[in-house]
């Protein structure tokens, strides 16, 4: 057990989260996406599952240790709605709470149609699936670099 770590930061994850690169994404994605075999293509090779977690719950976990990439203007991007890519479902929108708060700021986040979104997802350097059952819950977060003191 490790002290100051939200305890849905499993060994696995934190092996992840800490073995990417600046600019290395990881998918946060829901249960009804095709986690498995996207997973199998990413660098990681392997899905990373953290069952009956939220997404906004995993999402918080992981940019409590994560930081964002202050390169890009959007380091976080989300499936967009199909048929309504400015439509923002309640889960997009607690997601978007916890990007703010854990930025500090207000820092929107980008959109993919869903299919885009699919192949960026294959780039990632891992996949994370969570046990979120609400529609469009999935998200890119690009890895950014801590600097010097």
């Amino acid at each position: 057990m490790l002290k100051n770590l939200d305890p849905l930061l499993s060994p696995e994850l934190l092996y992840v989260l800490a073995a990417m690169g600046h600019g290395d994404e990881v998918a946060v994605v829901d249960a009804n996406f095709p986690a498995d075999s996207v997973a199998r293509r990413t660098g990681y090779g392997r899905l990373v599952t953290i069952a009956g977690a939220s997404m906004p719950e995993v999402v918080q976990a992981i940019l409590s240790v994560l930081p964002l990439d202050e390169f890009v203007d959007q380091p976080v991007r989300r499936m967009a709605v199909d048929g309504a890519p400015d439509q923002l479902p309640a889960v997009q929108r607690e997601v978007q709470a916890v990007v703010d708060t854990a930025a500090g700021r207000s820092w929107p986040m980008g959109a993919l149609e869903r299919f885009a979104f699919y192949e960026a997802a294959r780039g990632a350097y891992a996949v994370v699936f969570t046990g979120e059952r609400r529609y469009f819950a999935n998200v890119l977060i690009k890895k950014g670099a801590i600097p010097p003191d």
